[in-house]
């Protein structure tokens, strides 16, 4: 079995602003195993960039670390000076995001932006970095490396601009690739190109990947394991086959349920009732309690704990409906047919 890469535990993050103070990350908690791709998903403002961002250290100053650990190799990253996390940041933990236009230097063709990445970590002289880099270009599968590698950024396309950015993050060989969103601003066929790069790399190089996206679809065929996030919570967590096919929180059935698919008419579209809470005033019970149909007076009240799922070690949701002396229910029948058409059009990739 693959040892324990990367393990957070009870990591809270909040931001200072000017109305108050933002709980964005509450009490989150999962592990990462050398080659495993994990999967973070939830709707925008749930937690994911700012729990992934926090491990790299990247935050804005406005931040608060409220507590917890991120260990990786044994060293709480959260103690860490800024000239240790430096030698860790790019060389052993890795991002790329999701517009690659925003992290690319539109003064220096991509050649140079790579070469110099590996010279800052490596010490390796320029002529032997360019080389490197364009080795980089070519494990990614940018046309013509030997010539492209002298072009800027703005002559290649968003597939390609993004494979660069991937070129750029695997300078340094890095242990965790962190992709925030990598295909969002993609057309559907270079999403799947991209998605299926990564995943291949991850393969070649024995590289764990966190991969943060809000369409459960895209990483159907990628993730080995998925954390559902909402309101700074992780409210599931389980294998990739556990999750899509034995979903046990509300948020999860309504998340699956949203996902268009082929057999979807645009007037019958899903969408999860009412909106995400407002993190000024953090909810005093289950966060997604005012959207769930399934509420209990206990959900208004208490943060539900992790339930197991069945005999899996590696499945648990956080919801009262698990509890043992809760009431048996089960989807409403318009949710159900959803589901089984999610899992026609996406499953099969599992």
């Amino acid at each position: 079995m693959n040892e324990t890469i990367l393990r957070v535990k009870d990591l809270h993050v909040s931001f200072h602003t000017l109305d108050g103070t933002v709980e964005a990350v509450r009490g989150v908690t999962f592990s990462l195993k050398k080659g495993e791709t994990l999967a973070l998903v939830g709707e925008s403002g749930s937690g994911k960039s700012v729990s992934m961002k926090a491990i790299n250290r990247v935050l804005p100053g406005n931040t608060i670390y409220g507590g917890g650990e991120i260990l990786y190799e044994g060293q709480d990253l959260l103690k860490l000076s800024e000239e240790e996390m430096e030698k860790i940041r790019g060389r052993k933990i890795a991002m790329i995001f999701q517009d690659p236009m925003t992290s690319l230097n539109p003064t220096m063709n991509v050649g140079r932006q790579i070469a110099e990445s590996i010279r800052v970590h490596e010490d390796m002289p320029e002529k032997e970095a360019i080389a490197q880099a364009i080795e980089l270009m070519k494990l990614v599968g940018i046309r013509n490396p030997e010539e492209s590698w002298k072009n800027y950024p703005h002559q290649f396309s968003g597939g390609m601009r993004q494979r660069v950015m991937i070129a750029l993050s695997l300078a340094c060989k890095p242990d965790i690739l962190i992709a925030d969103e990598p295909t969002t601003a993609l057309d559907v066929t270079i999403q799947s190109q991209i998605l299926d790069l990564i995943d291949d790399l991850k393969k070649k190089l024995n590289m764990s990947v966190i991969f943060i996206t809000h369409d459960l679809g895209v990483v159907a065929h990628v993730a080995d394991k998925v954390a559902v996030m909402y309101a700074g919570r992780i409210v599931e967590i389980g294998t990739a086959e556990e999750i899509f096919y034995n979903p046990q929180h509300p948020y999860t059935w309504g998340l699956i349920c949203s996902m268009p698919s082929l057999d979807t008419k645009d007037e019958s579209l899903y969408s999860i009732p009412g909106a995400p809470p407002n993190m000024l005033h953090a909810p005093k019970g289950d966060a997604f309690a005012p959207r769930n149909a399934y509420a209990m007076p206990i959900d208004f009240e208490q943060q539900p704990p992790f339930f197991k799922v069945g005999n899996s070690p590696t499945h648990f949701a956080a919801t009262w409906l698990l509890a043992p002396q809760a009431p048996h229910v089960t989807p409403p029948a318009e949710i159900c047919r959803r589901y089984e058409v999610f899992k026609h059009s996406y499953l099969l990739q599992i």
